[in-house]
């Protein structure tokens, strides 16, 4: 969570990515706000409209991946606090199974 003296005390242009489930409320107009930690689904992923009700059609959080992950590798152990699998492998699982990271906005200076 990031409070509301924590927004205010960012300088303007700043990109609040969340670390959580919850996106945070967005107080400023001259910051940017990512959404939760999440991916775009496979194509062949059928009958997805929308996990959580924040997030676009056809995008699914992370740690609802990590799941479904977990299954399609055959994975036995469980991450839990800082027990954490090695990105780079759960990184080419993602991919190899068709799930796309999603695009950070960016702001350009006109």
């Amino acid at each position: 969570d990031f409070t509301e003296e924590e927004q205010r005390k960012a300088t303007e242009g700043t990109l609040f990515i969340p670390f959580s489930q919850f996106p945070p409320k967005k107080l400023r107009k001259d910051c940017f706000y990512h959404t939760t930690p999440a991916m775009q689904t496979p194509m062949a992923l059928e009958n997805v409209d929308s996990c959580e009700n924040w997030l676009p059609r056809r995008v699914m959080s992370v740690w609802r991946i990590a799941g479904i992950l977990h299954a399609l590798e055959g994975w036995e152990e469980h991450e839990c606090g800082y027990t954490m699998c090695n990105i780079d492998k759960v990184w080419e699982a993602c991919l190899k199974h068709g799930f796309q990271p999603l695009k950070v906005p960016i702001q350009s200076k006109s």
